[in-house]
């Protein structure tokens, strides 16, 4: 019979009868008050089949890098689904698996981890007992020994594996008592499982809403956005602002756009326990990301000890799910807005946000500290400061009496701050403008350069001019066009539509992330990209075109389904069957085009021997038939030798292909730049009955720039499709939120109803000509009033580079002179 249980200071005591009634006193790794652990996890990196010692080891390089070049601090990384358990599977240290994917075992690992001052976690599920005493006892001693021998960290118990039985509670109890004999600090993360009386007492978290944060695949946009990370931007924090549960963390590997913003709300907003938390492959990232990356995580761990404490804002006055931690000194503020407007939240510096009395003018610098980091000025007890959050982002702002080095005049990025090293700073602002920069409490005898050039002015106290040059915004680089208003169905609905799906892609979700973040200089970067990518389950997968035209049989590219895993089955993700869809590049002559499959079961639903119809065009409007025979190798005649072709399409997309080409003059041509896809519909099932358009011209265009197309509103999945004509020509929508359907890694993308937004990015010579955006509709979408948006990246438009070297040694920790 289960008795009571209670909270006594820090520690959970807990009356149970199991056997005979006891109080015991279990102190669960941590209670509220304990400072974060900053993690990272490898869901996703691998999935269920498990990581490997090499790719392990070519990932903590890359941390180690982020250490010595930024000075980021990992506290723990995290083995997960596989290592030594699975789906529904329990395994063991001592098994041919774990030997073949750990040929040394942990001792290698944990070595590595260890000169990094990391500790390591591992993934797993809460049973294993077996049903003899002795594999009871094997179990137990293997979990102790991860904990005694390799000082692990973190257990995250998931029901993946399975269900904790009940008459195994007491052996799970027994077991976490003598681990955390071994490490007391031992974090048990619970993964929607029921541990039951006995065993939930050893347990410091659960799981926030039984979600996990895949974008588009677990977490995606329930209104429309100009990025796809605005559905985990409204995540609200846990209720009473308890931190001892877990939120899964910020995934880093699909829709990487936004990424910063999310991950402030997850380290300052919610603040709990693992934080920051990161999973996936954050390798993914593009360089000038890194700085950032290692910036909140500085950030978090500078203010670790004070982010224990916090409390919930009005929300009528600060927005949604406002949450200022801290002490009376210093407050850090985290705001949000989820419109397409700007919004102003006025800080009141005064008990409201949790400072305490203070008398002396002047008294409290308010410095934003993301996005773009800016001093705001000195002021006194009391007063209101209004602070802007631009739409869709997140905003961290620190309230505070300390007077710390930073910058005056401009808006600035933190690249580098680490002992013994110049101190490097990006300066942001707008073309065309200037800035009156000054530094702010620099220690004594502060050099300094920028873009490589002394700045005498800055050296002394004074104020330095800072030119961004280029040429001024006229307009404001992100606004509203206009509602689209509806018109016939266009006699080109269907180029338009074939500009949009051959503009996509039905790639993993993280090969459209490497494509999006483009090729990295740094090695330890590479070296992890190539450890994902290259795995043999990645290749054997068949999630990327370029297996088509690698040259290698070996290789191929699937029509997504047989991956999708039977615990959270979606539908085929094809699209009313699908389609193949080739795209040369460019045009260029053709005689013909083929394609080679494996055998009859792999170019399903087409049946060797059958007649089969396709089609080749040069410009999307004009298409030309083609025929040909079924069979595991295709040869496609065009309908005359040396055609110029650039795309081909095929309603019916063949399951498995393992090489694509074509021929001219008896020559292969060069793929260099081919793609392909397989899930998208053919035009006409999709039978688009609606339409509506806008028109318009842009003055300038600023870089980066990109039209949101909004389609607020639930209709039905794939219901409607944005292109755009420049000119009268034609160019699709390559990106869309929530994701186009894809050939997944993990599971599929989740597919929405409604809320759709495309994006369109916009040349910089497209500047004055005639901007025609097109929306096609289903009868599903007759309702909708779709509207766009003007939008723009976040990187920054104009900079220059500020080096400050310092006399001083540097301090032992980065970032001790508070900057």
């Amino acid at each position: 019979m289960l008795g009571a249980s209670v909270l006594w200071g820090s520690a959970l005591w807990v009356c149970v009868s199991w056997g005979q009634a006891a109080w015991a006193e279990v102190f669960p790794g941590a209670d509220e008050t304990t400072p974060a652990r900053s993690q990272y996890f490898s869901w996703i990196n691998n999935t269920n089949e498990g990581p490997t010692e090499a790719q392990t080891l070519v990932n903590l390089e890359f941390f180690a890098w982020l250490q010595a070049e930024y000075g980021m601090q990992l506290d723990i990384y995290a083995f997960d689904a596989g290592t030594i358990d699975g789906k529904r599977w329990y395994g063991s240290t001592d098994s041919d698996r774990f030997r073949g994917q750990f040929p040394n075992g942990f001792g290698p690992i944990y070595q590595r981890a260890k000169g990094l001052r990391t500790r390591l976690g591992v993934w797993g599920g809460p049973d294993g007992f077996g049903t003899t005493p002795e594999e009871e006892r094997r179990r137990a001693d293997m979990m102790v020994e991860l904990c005694g021998t390799y000082d692990f960290a973190l257990f995250k118990f998931d029901s993946v594996a399975g269900q904790l039985r009940d008459s195994k509670q007491r052996a799970f109890a027994d077991m976490m008592v003598r681990c955390r004999e071994k490490s007391p600090d031992l974090i048990l993360l619970n993964h929607r499982l029921n541990l039951g009386p006995v065993g939930t007492p050893h347990s410091t978290t659960f799981l926030l809403g039984g979600q996990e944060t895949y974008i588009d695949v677990h977490l995606r946009n329930r209104q429309t956005a100009p990025h796809h990370r605005a559905g985990a931007l409204a995540r609200t924090p846990p209720e009473g602002l308890t931190r001892l549960t877990e939120d899964h963390g910020v995934c880093l590997s699909s829709a990487l756009d936004s990424w910063d913003d999310e991950l402030i709300l997850q380290a300052f907003n919610r603040a709990l326990i693992l934080s920051p938390q990161i999973y996936g492959n954050p390798w993914l990232l593009r360089d000038d990301e890194y700085p950032k990356l290692a910036r909140i995580f500085n950030l978090a761990r500078r203010y670790r000890d004070i982010l224990v404490t916090g409390m919930a804002l009005p929300g009528d006055r600060y927005g949604p799910s406002a949450i200022s931690r801290g002490d009376g000194s210093t407050r850090l503020i985290t705001l949000r807005n989820l419109s397409w407007e700007p919004v102003t939240y006025r800080l009141r510096l005064d008990g409201e946000i949790g400072l305490g009395p203070v008398t002396s003018d002047g008294a409290f610098e308010v410095r934003r500290l993301h996005p773009k980091e800016r001093i705001l000025g000195d002021f006194s007890h009391g007063q209101t400061v209004p602070v802007e959050v631009a739409p869709f982002r997140s905003s961290l702002i620190r309230v505070t009496t300390r007077r710390d080095f930073g910058l005056e005049g401009v808006a600035y990025e933190v690249v580098r701050d680490v002992p013994d090293r110049p101190m490097e700073i990006q300066l942001i602002g707008r073309p065309g403008t200037t800035a009156e920069v000054r530094l702010r409490n620099a220690p004594d005898g502060v050099r300094a350069t920028l873009d490589g050039e002394p700045v005498l002015e800055l050296a002394s106290g004074g104020p330095a001019t800072v030119d961004f040059g280029g040429e001024a915004w006229r307009e404001a680089p992100r606004r509203f066009l206009g509602r689209m208003v509806p018109t016939d169905v266009p006699d080109d609905a269907e180029a338009l539509y074939e500009a949009t799906v051959f503009s996509a892609d039905n790639n993993a979700l993280e090969v459209r992330s490497l494509h999006r973040s483009g090729p990295t200089r740094i090695p330890e970067v590479r070296a992890a990209r190539d450890a994902y990518f290259d795995q043999q389950l990645f290749k054997d997968r068949g999630l990327w075109d370029r297996n088509l035209f690698d040259g290698d049989p070996a290789t191929a590219f699937f029509r997504m389904g047989r991956w999708t895993y039977n615990w959270n089955p979606h539908p085929n993700p094809a699209i009313l069957g699908g389609a193949f869809r080739l795209d040369l590049g460019a045009v260029q002559p053709v005689d013909t085009i083929y394609l080679e499959s494996r055998d009859e079961e792999s170019i399903r639903p087409l049946k060797t021997g059958e007649g089969i119809v396709g089609q080749v065009s040069a410009d999307l409007s004009t298409w030309h038939e083609v025929r040909f025979k079924a069979a595991p190798s295709m040869e496609i005649p065009m309908p005359s030798p040396g055609m110029p072709v650039r795309y081909l399409r095929i309603a019916e997309a063949p399951a498995w292909l393992s090489e694509v080409g074509a021929r001219h003059g008896g020559r292969e041509l060069d793929r260099t730049g081919w793609r392909a896809s397989n899930l998208f519909a053919p035009f006409a099932p999709m039978g688009f009955v609606h339409a509506w358009s806008l028109s318009t011209s842009l003055g300038e265009i600023a870089p980066d720039a990109y039209l949101s197309v909004a389609v607020p509103g639930e209709y039905a999945a794939e219901a409607v499709y944005a292109a755009l004509r420049v000119d009268g020509e034609r160019v699709g929508a390559p990106d869309r939120a929530p994701s186009y359907t894809a050939n997944t890694w993990e599971l599929q993308v989740d597919p929405a109803d409604g809320n759709y937004t495309y994006y369109i990015p916009l040349e910089r010579d497209w500047a004055g000509k005639s901007l025609d955006i097109v929306l096609l509709g289903t009868e599903q979408a007759s309702k909708v009033e779709p509207e766009v948006w003007l939008s723009r990246g976040p990187s920054p438009a104009a900079t220059r580079h500020l080096m400050l070297t310092f006399e001083e040694d540097g301090p032992a920790d980065p970032g001790a002179r508070g900057r």
